[in-house]
């Protein structure tokens, strides 16, 4: 599935040297790659995102109630 950004972008590395044109590819791939994880870790966050909103709600009530207990990073 081709689109009209893919071939200007297609267009502007045809006239580049073609170590150029491998550099800009690398970098293209590797900005792909970091899209598409920020997109899976926004689905990711989606589903999750209620269970998150009642666990904090959750952490706030026993804080208010005196029943959270302070916890350091090696009891976690």
């Amino acid at each position: 599935m081709s689109s009209a950004a893919i071939a200007t972008v297609v267009k502007m590395m045809e006239f580049l040297p073609v170590d150029v044109q491998e550099k800009v590819a690398e970098h293209l791939r590797e900005y792909i790659d970091d899209l598409q994880d920020e997109i899976q870790w926004n689905e990711s966050f989606q589903r999750t995102e209620q269970n998150l909103i009642a666990a904090a709600k959750r952490a706030k009530q026993e804080i208010a109630e005196g029943q959270a207990t302070v916890m350091d990073y090696d009891q976690l």
